[in-house]
């Protein structure tokens, strides 16, 4: 029996009312920070997911998004590292299709299933970029989901899936775009989407000798709500079997989308539920999924959607996705290259967040040292991981002089729950709320890019859930 074992999400805090954009939809949808991208919000997502497992467990990442920060470079690998999981395993990144999510998680099934891995990390992210004032600024949202595909503790059997190949430029973006683009809608809908799925979806039920009235809800990808409705009546679901889309509170999160729906179908379900999981991108995916027992839904995405603020001012945004270039305020600091053999050589103390556990004394510290600061016991040491401990908020200094896309720039020093004190920039804040001795969380985020180098690290952020 192959399936999901586990699932988490992720959400970024603010928002962006939909009316001040193009499109004319009604509601709000989710927006990455700036210092967050697919990279950064997948791994949120990871950890969610990874909460209650042993990462020992984990034999692979596969990671699908169609906005890398990179062209060329595999995320999955960063990701694993990030996520602090074992050297020895398969990483695999998907691409170039909204599709992309269902295409590595059917990969992952059929990886376990054939005895090549025994649990493989799923992870879908995305934040595509839309033009100022289009129909796609008012619906895309940012997002990402992960699950845990596995043979041991499944809670959802993944029973078939189904796909087709359907070559049609209806929506894309090529190298020199900056923006997705899309054809006349009528033919993009008509001659793609609206046939693709259905296709898929009615060959799956055909195979399984169902029929649509078998399933409990259907997560299913739509370009935004009437075509979503569109496609509810030409699969024949009910109302009550359409899973909540989203879309006013959400948006369209590309290749996360179908999988965020999936995951919010997950958070309700009962066991012996029957769940129907179809995604579109030049073809569909279509997945039978049979629920087996409930699933911890403490981190869902109904508490991610809840928590949030904004919503955030229209240039702040554009200031955030760098199409509006406005002059910052503050003195500026020297811009200096990353580099490859100390982001190489650094990678425990950067990405995995490690410092140090003496053997002697017990005393935690960060960054490594080779001398205990407490009792002075010299290369006697335990690898400490820091990002998964509790930790509260000992003092902090807003900079106002600091540029920012954010400002005021925040210093803040953690105490830890087992000890260990790091100094981290805080992010996703309201300086009028911190406080000392608030509970906080560590998250990654990308620090600045600089030569087509990527810099990643930890910040703190406010407890969110």
């Amino acid at each position: 029996m192959v399936g999901i074992e586990s699932y988490g999400v992720y959400v970024p805090l603010w928002r962006l009312d939909q009316k001040s954009l193009g499109g004319g939809q009604k509601g709000e949808r989710a927006v990455a920070n700036f210092d967050e991208d697919s990279l950064t919000m997948g791994v949120a997502a990871g950890i969610n997911c990874l909460r209650d497992i042993d990462r020992s467990t984990i034999d692979g990442v596969f990671f699908a998004t169609t906005t890398s920060p990179y062209n060329e470079k595999q995320l999955s690998v960063t990701i694993a590292a990030a996520l602090d999981l074992r050297e020895d395993i398969v990483t695999a990144d998907f691409a170039h299709s909204l599709r992309a999510g269902t295409t590595a998680m059917r990969t992952a099934a059929d990886t376990v299933k054939a005895g090549t891995a025994k649990k493989i990390l799923v992870i879908a992210a995305d934040m595509r970029p839309a033009m100022p004032g289009s129909e796609f600024e008012g619906i895309f949202g940012d997002g990402a989901a992960a699950f845990i595909i596995g043979s041991d503790n499944v809670l959802a059997e993944i029973k078939d899936n189904y796909a087709n190949a359907w070559d049609i430029i209806d929506t894309w973006r090529a190298d020199e775009d900056r923006y997705v683009r899309s054809w006349e809608e009528r033919f993009a809908m008509e001659e793609g989407y609206l046939k693709a799925m259905p296709l898929a979806v009615s060959a799956l039920m055909e195979r399984n000798g169902l029929t649509i009235k078998d399933f409990t809800k259907a997560a299913f990808y739509g370009p935004h709500p009437r075509r979503h409705r569109d496609m509810a009546r030409e699969l024949g679901l009910e109302s009550t079997q359409v899973q909540d889309p989203m879309f006013g509170s959400l948006g369209d999160t590309g290749a996360a989308f179908s999988l965020m729906i999936l995951a919010a179908a997950l958070e309700e379900a009962k066991a012996g539920d029957r769940l129907l999981l179809a995604s579109y991108g030049n073809g569909s995916d279509a997945s039978f999924i049979e629920v087996l027992g409930e699933f911890n839904s403490r981190h869902g995405i109904h508490s991610y959607i809840n928590s949030k603020k904004g919503p955030k001012d229209y240039v702040s945004y554009l200031r955030w996705r760098g199409i509006l270039d406005l002059p910052v305020r503050g003195r500026s600091r020297p811009a200096l290259v990353p580099s490859a053999p100390a982001l190489w050589r650094e990678e425990e103390k950067n990405l995995r967040l490690h410092g140090v556990k003496c053997k002697q004394c017990g005393a935690v510290q960060y960054p490594p040292q080779r001398v205990c600061i407490k009792c002075g016991v010299k290369d006697n040491f335990d690898k400490y991981r820091f990002w998964d401990k509790k930790a509260e908020l000992f003092t902090f200094s807003p900079d106002y002089g600091i540029p920012s896309p954010d400002p005021p720039y925040v210093i803040a020093v953690l105490n830890f729950e087992g000890g260990g004190r790091i100094w981290l920039t805080m992010t996703d804040k309201d300086v009028n709320e911190i406080k000392i001795g608030m509970p906080l969380e560590l998250t990654l985020r990308r620090l600045h890019t600089i030569e087509g180098i990527h810099n990643y690290y930890w910040k703190v952020m406010p407890v969110r859930i």
